[in-house]
């Protein structure tokens, strides 16, 4: 192992940058040549290749983003653009390539170590939706994100006596509308791993209101798609005056917390040594407070599921 080179992909989120740094600076520790690629596997394609050193990655670790940008390619599914990454990395003598990003982001990486890629895997995703890992890159700077925002609507929430109707991100995983509304609170949480009842939560609104509640706050996922159902139903079935605030990419943005800054170093510095160690087609992940490496097939196999007990205790503690 002399080259290695790296790459994000997919959605952005905090922490990256300093996954980047890790990677590099570890390479950089034990003797490697290493290369950042721009854009993903876009830039893969299209040979983006940046020599990257010690100064590439001084002053990013406190950044939002990805110094290295990203983007989404559908000619890289494709097994004529499989081939030509293929082709690209051999041109370039690469010896092992790291991936940062999502499901995504894994299952190419996984589809090239089956052409002979030494790979390894980064999570990152606000999502929070990975298999093998407890917390993926971002999902703590996504969830203070959202936080503030809860509690800065329940301030306004309170002193007009309104409903608000809060979507998150969250395609197909409620995992950041249940743990940014048990920290801050709110009255109602409605996931996609689980239906809406109207009825109940209409029953439930109402208790509060008559116990002297001033405010409202539900909190929506995104792959819900019933935002604007739920606040109509607020407003025309129970008669709260209702305000819904979509927080949209605002999300993904801004300085990354400690918690993701160390995460990320972490799982930069273990890619980079699972390479050395000869080991491909894995992701490191946080497992408890270990950092592991699981077989990417492993990983993709399924979605992880959110926790019951978290959910039934948001229950308890909204009433």
């Amino acid at each position: 192992m002399k080259k290695i080179a790296l790459l994000s992909s997919g959605g952005d989120c905090p922490g990256m940058n300093a996954a980047i740094r890790a990677v590099v600076r570890t390479g950089l520790y034990y003797g490697l040549e290493v290369w950042g690629i721009e854009k993903g596997y876009t830039g893969l394609l299209e040979g983006k290749f940046l020599p990257m050193n010690l100064s590439s990655v001084g002053g990013i670790i406190q950044r939002g983003g990805t110094i290295l940008k990203t983007s989404r390619s559908e000619k890289f599914k494709t097994k004529t653009g499989l081939e030509k990454a293929l082709k690209i990395l051999s041109n370039f003598k690469i010896d092992g390539l790291v991936t940062i990003g999502g499901d995504g982001t894994l299952r190419g990486a996984c589809e090239l170590s089956e052409l002979g890629v030494k790979v390894i895997g980064i999570p990152a995703t606000i999502d929070n939706d990975l298999f093998k890992t407890d917390m993926s890159i971002g999902v703590d700077t996504a969830l203070n994100t959202v936080l503030t925002a809860i509690d800065k609507i329940k301030d306004t929430a309170s002193s007009h006596q309104r409903a608000f109707v809060i979507e998150v991100m969250g395609r197909n995983s409620g995992y950041l509308s249940l743990i940014s509304g048990i920290a801050g609170g709110v009255e109602e949480i409605i996931i996609p791993e689980s239906s809406v009842n109207f009825q109940e939560m209409g029953i439930h609104l109402k208790k509060g209101y008559q116990r002297g509640k001033t405010h409202c706050i539900v909190i929506v996922a995104e792959g819900v798609d019933k935002t604007y159902e739920i606040a109509n139903y607020l407003k025309d079935e129970i008669g709260f005056e209702t305000r819904v605030t979509i927080l949209g990419y605002l999300q993904r943005g801004g300085s990354p917390t400690v918690f993701d800054r160390l995460l990320g170093s972490r799982l930069g510095g273990a890619a980079v040594e699972h390479l050395l160690e000869g080991e491909s087609s894995k992701m490191v992940g946080l497992i408890g407070n270990d950092i592991k490496a699981t077989d990417l097939k492993i990983v993709l196999s399924k979605q992880k599921s959110l926790n019951k007990s978290i959910y039934d205790l948001a229950k308890i503690l909204a009433r």
